[in-house]
């Protein structure tokens, strides 16, 4: 959420018709527990003032839990014909708790919500979201956040000295997937390491960027299965070796499982691997489906079906002169489809239109 946020405000501050009136926090996620109070005070204090020097035409929040400000701010907004909308991101409209007492009271104050995924959207409509407040609009990717594709082999090299483990090496002609995220339960992690790698041939390995509470239970099913060799966790790592993981890497994996109250409303690391030409073999759940289609940046497979896992994975084994068109398709597709500046103006067409008869030349992005 983070990182789309910053990079859908920088795209917003490149359009040629949008002119920015910004009130960003930028946190850590530990420390944002301890500075959110504060900003959201800040956000309401000067977003009330905009509204009353007549100097934003609509405000934009990053997310459902910072337009939780929106209860308050309709009483100024509204009479000024300031419409106000909210990207829903999937767990800012479903995590369990009291604030599920605020969600639908934000929907309701809300002109516009943008989820950005179906899944997103069916979450935010069973919660007394109106549907004709519902405008699905995707996560983009910053095309230049990782380099241009380079040749398979070089890449492969610079994997093994990044990440190169003497005790076990990767075999040369060895079918490398790999998975980035953190590791909580509904990633699936855990289960594709007990359920899917022990279908799979020797020299298939699996490597897993992230950290979180699950890591523990991946390293024990891989323990459990004796898959010491084929399962590394690689741990956090910065940008720059996860560009050389998703370029040195064959497939990337999302085997996502569903968990009551925590969806996954996109999946922002299929763009990154697509954008690096790695096709994706994922879950057919929740807002993956928006993202994967069909043949041109992966596939979909049933949630929790470890063969079908299995043959998709396979298909690649047995063809690996497949995997340099998949690759190219995957960049391609993910470019032309997702790119930050044609997502953007998304979002600016979608608030022009809760106002069609005025001119907007100013945009509150109100950027957690």
């Amino acid at each position: 959420m983070q990182r789309v946020s910053t990079e859908l405000h920088a795209a917003l501050d490149q359009h040629p018709e949008v002119e920015l009136k910004s009130i960003v926090l930028r946190s850590t996620l530990r420390m944002t527990y301890v500075v959110g109070w504060p900003f959201l005070v800040k956000v309401y204090r000067q977003t009330r003032r905009l509204a009353e020097r007549g100097e934003i035409d609509a405000v934009l929040f990053s997310s459902i839990a910072t337009a939780s400000l929106a209860i308050l701010l309709r009483k100024t907004l509204a009479p000024r014909g300031i419409p106000m909308a909210a990207i829903a991101h999937g767990r800012d409209v479903t995590v369990r708790g009291p604030y599920q007492w605020v969600v639908p009271r934000t929907l309701k104050a809300l002109d516009a919500v943008l989820p950005v995924s179906r899944a997103t959207g069916a979450a935010c409509l069973k919660r007394g979201l109106p549907p004709q407040k519902l405008h699905v609009i995707p996560n983009g990717v910053d095309l230049q956040r990782f380099p241009p594709l380079a040749d398979f082999a070089s890449m492969r090299r610079r994997l093994r000295a990044q990440f190169g483990d003497p005790a076990h090496p990767l075999p040369d002609a060895a079918l490398l997937l790999c998975s980035v995220g953190r590791q909580v339960e509904r990633k699936g992690f855990a289960w594709f390491v007990d359920q899917v790698m022990p279908l799979l041939p020797d020299d298939v390995h699996y490597w897993l960027a992230g950290e979180g509470p699950e890591a523990d239970a991946i390293a024990a099913a891989a323990r459990r299965r004796d898959l010491n060799g084929r399962v590394r966790l690689l741990g956090r790592i910065p940008d720059a070796a996860l560009s050389t993981l998703y370029r040195g890497a064959d497939l990337f994996v999302m085997p996502n499982i569903p968990v009551n109250g925590d969806m996954e409303g996109f999946g922002v690391v299929l763009l990154e691997a697509g954008l690096s030409g790695l096709p994706a073999v994922a879950a057919r759940l929740e807002g993956i489906r928006d993202v994967i289609t069909e043949g041109a940046n992966g596939h979909l497979v049933e949630s929790g079906d470890a063969w079908a896992f299995s043959e998709a994975i396979m298909a690649y084994y047995h063809h690996r002169t497949a995997l340099e068109a998949a690759s190219l398709r995957a960049a391609t597709h993910t470019a032309g489809t997702f790119c930050w500046a044609a997502i953007a103006d998304r979002h600016v067409r979608t608030l022009q239109a809760l106002q069609p008869s005025e001119t907007h030349e100013h945009l509150a992005d109100l950027t957690a």
